[in-house]
């Protein structure tokens, strides 16, 4: 953005700068979250992104509440902030891309275009002359981007998919629970699909502006999954069994774990490597008898002794509120953070 010859611009400037992606133009004929998400990204990258919908519209306008988490907007019965979120920096056209008047305007958009971004079943997007053969015709330079559930193939490649499909099919709705699936709200996959996505489709525009050539590439809600679960699923392939799931504060050295303070609020520690940070920590808890305790010397025997070890350290952590314990622990450059939740998250200056 900045060249070395000119003077650095002001904060007023800054902001009409354009964004690394303009002039990219993406041609969006997708719905809910996955797959919009990711042209949303783009469009905050400055790529111009036309999103088609049919004359019902896109069904996330009408998806105002998932369980007691409610989506829509005061005063604005109209809208809702997910689809606000997975639509913004967009325009939009509605087109029956079933019809030849139809099907010619969304190929005229193509022409144009350097990025075609769908989430349709596999056997809908030929059938509707979609699939990337038919609109590379038309624009060989085209990247054809795909968002499915379960990938282009296999027995699952022509299922619908959604969030919370994807979390079960990964494993996911088992990292927190050996007894019954544990299901994480508000799209938290959805979401993390739509980055990786979002970062498929710049790696095939950086493919393009090095070899000259479109191609056509594929994210789904379970690779994005096995993405985001990576440690877990090495960790089960190597051991031959579901690791431990639920997050037990007594099977777990003092200097990776979370603790309750006087006021009721929690602190999470992580500090790595232990050694270095072992005895800070017993100095700064007024613990330092215990540094050299040959129980505790190493990061093994603090895990071999955790429940005891954990145990007299919740009855350090209860003498002293969260902020006080911040503040002896940024003075001893020790590794902590406040325990939020989402309502401190909103409200954290």
């Amino acid at each position: 953005m900045r060249c070395s010859e000119m003077s650095e611009p002001t904060v007023k400037e800054q902001k009409m700068l354009p964004g690394p992606l303009d002039g990219i133009r993406i041609v969006e004929c997708a719905t809910w979250h996955a797959g919009p998400g990711a042209s949303a990204i783009l469009g905050d990258l400055g790529a111009e992104v036309i999103k088609i919908e049919t004359l019902y519209g896109d069904p996330e306008r009408d998806y105002n509440s998932l369980g007691a988490v409610r989506f829509d907007i005061p005063g604005l019965p109209d809208w809702n902030f997910l689809f606000a979120l997975s639509n913004r920096n967009k325009k939009g056209i509605c087109l029956d891309i079933k019809t030849e008047k139809g099907k010619w305007i969304l190929h005229r958009l193509v022409e144009t275009a350097d990025v075609f971004v769908t989430n349709m079943r596999t056997s809908t997007k030929p059938r509707l002359g979609l699939d990337y053969d038919a609109l590379s015709k038309i624009n060989p330079k085209l990247i054809h981007a795909n968002m499915s559930g379960f990938g282009a193939k296999g027995p699952m490649a022509d299922v619908g998919g959604f969030d919370p499909m994807g979390q079960a099919v990964s494993g996911m709705l088992f990292l927190a629970s050996d007894d019954e699936p544990v299901y994480l709200q508000a799209v938290v996959l959805d979401q993390m699909a739509s980055i990786a996505f979002s970062h498929a489709i710049l790696a095939a525009l950086v493919a393009r502006e090095r070899q000259g050539i479109g191609q056509e590439i594929h994210v789904s809600l379970y690779s994005a999954a096995i993405m985001l679960t990576y440690a877990n699923v090495m960790a089960t392939s190597v051991m031959g069994k579901n690791p431990v799931s639920r997050w037990d504060r007594f099977q777990n050295s003092p200097m990776r774990n979370n603790f309750k303070c006087k006021d009721g609020r929690w602190l999470m520690g992580t500090n790595h490597p232990e050694q270095k940070y072992w005895p800070t920590f017993c100095a700064a808890t007024g613990m330092g008898h215990l540094e050299n305790d040959p129980r505790y010397a190493d990061a093994d025997g603090r895990v071999k002794n955790a429940a005891e070890l954990v145990a007299m350290f919740d009855q350090v952590f209860r003498q002293k509120t969260r902020d006080e314990w911040m503040q002896i622990f940024i003075d001893a450059g020790l590794l902590f953070a406040p325990v939020q939740k989402l309502q401190d998250v909103v409200e954290d200056p």
